[in-house]
């Protein structure tokens, strides 16, 4: 119910004043929070990217920790050789 009251606030007392839309009820505001939580992230709970509570280290971390240096210089040549997109050049037709 807090965060419909911030969605409320700041819709009503920045948005309107910044882009032409009409202010919206303390309801509405609550449609719109859940519509884009529908959209956008769903109903999930927990803390996002499904991380345990004390905000362990993602995956990757562990992996490259266990990584020999030989490994991570791989890893690297071929992160290199795909790219700024992943892609590697046999993909492209």
């Amino acid at each position: 119910m807090a965060l419909t009251g911030v969605v409320y606030g700041l819709w009503n007392n920045v948005l309107v004043n910044v882009v032409p839309v009409k202010s919206v009820t303390y309801w509405q505001a609550m449609g719109l929070l859940i519509l884009f939580r529908i959209l956008l992230g769903g109903f999930r709970f927990g803390p996002p990217g499904g991380r345990p509570f004390n905000g362990g280290p993602p995956h990757w971390r562990d992996k490259w920790r266990n990584m020999s240096d030989e490994e991570r210089a791989k890893f690297k040549n071929e992160w290199r050789r795909r790219g700024p997109w992943g892609k590697r050049e046999s993909d492209e037709s």
